[in-house]
């Protein structure tokens, strides 16, 4: 512990120095570091992504950085300081685990869940379950937040086959304004209602939608530029190819995705 001490305490000792002698640091606001910060996040998301244990490590060392500087910055006009954010998060995960810090009893991970949101709910005087999902998120993370968020209130179905339904039902409202030739509102709001179900049903057997359809999304890019490898193996522009051609190339890439 002392040396995890002794490292934190030398972080923030250049940060000082840093932030007192750099033309570059010196010049930084809370603003500017904004989009650096979503910059890194994403860098982190991406070694995540790829399992790669060194990369995860140094792009944690990436944001621990981004809090200490931003901690340092705002300590300058007395907003806070580096010790008011971490006595922040102390009282908070000691508040929203009273299963472990009080005398309140959970049967498993859900019921832990569920009482962190209500306590959160408590602590930030929100008049609605769904005030703390942030607005900016992107769209399918959003709506996995809000179901979340709307089943810790006990809003929610109770087995996975009547989700299941739910997406079924919705895939043949889609068909149909589809063949019926429906404007473009309609047929948009009956294609996110799918997409809205099945985000549901992801939650419910235990999948984050948004890291499946990242996997599937580079599954794609492999597979299509082992098609354009093929091309240029063959000296052919790509489009050139007939969709059967492609289809053999397509059923390689598949094969070695399964080896």
């Amino acid at each position: 512990m002392e040396e995890k001490i002794a490292s934190f305490r030398k972080l923030l000792e250049i940060m000082d120095e840093l932030r007192t002698k750099c033309p570059w640091d010196k010049k930084q606001t809370i603003e500017s570091l904004r989009y650096l910060t979503i910059e890194e996040t994403y860098e982190l998301s991406e070694s995540i992504l790829q399992n790669d244990m060194d990369s995860i490590k140094k792009e944690l060392g990436d944001l621990m950085l981004h809090l200490v500087f931003y901690s340092r910055i705002a300590s300058e006009t007395n907003a806070f300081d580096i010790k008011d954010v971490l006595d922040s998060i102390i009282a908070k995960l000691i508040n929203r685990h009273p299963h472990i810090f009080g005398d309140v009893q959970v049967k498993d991970a859900k019921e832990v869940h569920d009482n962190w949101e209500r306590i959160k709910l408590l602590e930030k005087g929100n008049k609605s379950v769904l005030s703390g999902v942030p607005a900016g998120l992107p769209a399918m993370v959003k709506a996995f937040r809000i179901q979340e968020k709307a089943s810790g209130v006990g809003f929610d179905w109770e087995k996975p086959e009547q989700v299941w339904e739910k997406v079924m039902e919705e895939l043949n409202e889609l068909r149909e304004v589809v063949e019926k030739g429906s404007d473009h509102r309609r047929r948009e709001d009956e294609l996110g209602d799918l997409i809205f179900a099945i985000v549901n049903y992801a939650r419910f057997i235990g999948v984050n939608p948004e890291d499946a359809l990242e996997h599937t999304n580079r599954k794609f890019i492999r597979r299509f530029k082992h098609l354009e490898d093929k091309a240029r193996e063959e000296n052919r522009p790509l489009h050139e190819l007939t969709l059967a051609e492609m289809d053999v190339h397509w059923n390689e890439a598949k094969k070695s995705d399964i080896k």
